[in-house]
């Protein structure tokens, strides 16, 4: 492993511990010796990475750092072009665009031979099904979700019985078939799944939802027995 790649590595470690973590528990998940460890933790300071701790207190990193240059794996160089290539296929034309913007930055940062690795890529997307077009630009949805805002909409459920309904909107789901908007439905009083192509009209109200998204979300994991993330 090269010394690039094992302060990258020792950057993720970090990346991944909100709290102090030992330098043992450092080397051991990076697979460095301790004094190994110290030296990475001193060349990384040096580059600029808030990283607070001594030896024996523990280390943490400090948001808003980035090693330059940006470097990934192979197999990470493959999940960023696979994971972009469907979202340009899958998603609404403001995501799409959204995702070949992304991955154009992070080619413009990445070193000759890893941006080789990028632009030539084997892995593909294969078609999809043809998603059913939607009434509302869903971009409106995500900035409800973004916003923790409410959504007032008139919605047409799959017998054509059209109701309408405010909402606490807190994900988008993105299927082959579909996309489906999970939000906490004031009209009955639990959780609902939208389609959005069922959904006639969708307006953000200037009323923030009262719970924030992150519990609504794990509220929603708990109630479909869906695991928790690192459970």
């Amino acid at each position: 492993m090269s010394r690039s790649e094992r302060l990258f590595d020792l950057l993720q470690a970090l990346r991944r511990h909100r709290r102090p973590v030992s330098g043992k528990a450092l080397a051991d998940e990076t697979g460095v010796s301790l004094r190994t460890l110290y030296r990475d933790i001193a060349s990384l300071q040096a580059q600029g990475a808030d990283i607070e701790g001594e030896p024996g207190v523990g280390y943490v990193l400090k948001p808003g750092f980035l090693l330059p240059p940006l470097m990934f794996s192979a197999e990470e160089i493959e999940a960023l072009v696979l994971g972009t290539r469907w979202v340009a296929d899958r998603a609404d034309s403001h995501l799409s665009g959204a995702a070949r913007n992304a991955l154009a930055r992070i080619a413009a940062v990445l070193p000759a031979d890893l941006r080789n690795e990028l632009d030539t890529s084997p892995l593909l997307v294969g078609p999809g099904a043809k998603l059913p077009a939607d009434t509302i630009d869903v971009a409106l949805l995500r900035k409800a979700i973004r916003m923790e805002r409410k959504l007032a909409i008139t919605y047409r459920s799959g017998s054509g019985e059209a109701s309408a309904r405010t909402i606490w909107p807190f994900a988008l789901s993105f299927f082959d078939h579909a996309r489906v908007v999970i939000g906490w439905c004031e009209l009955r009083e639990n959780f609902r799944h939208f389609r959005t192509d069922r959904i006639e009209k969708a307006d953000v109200l200037d009323i923030r939802y009262p719970r924030r998204r992150q519990a609504m979300l794990r509220a929603w994991r708990e109630a479909e027995g869906i695991p928790l993330r690192g459970a």
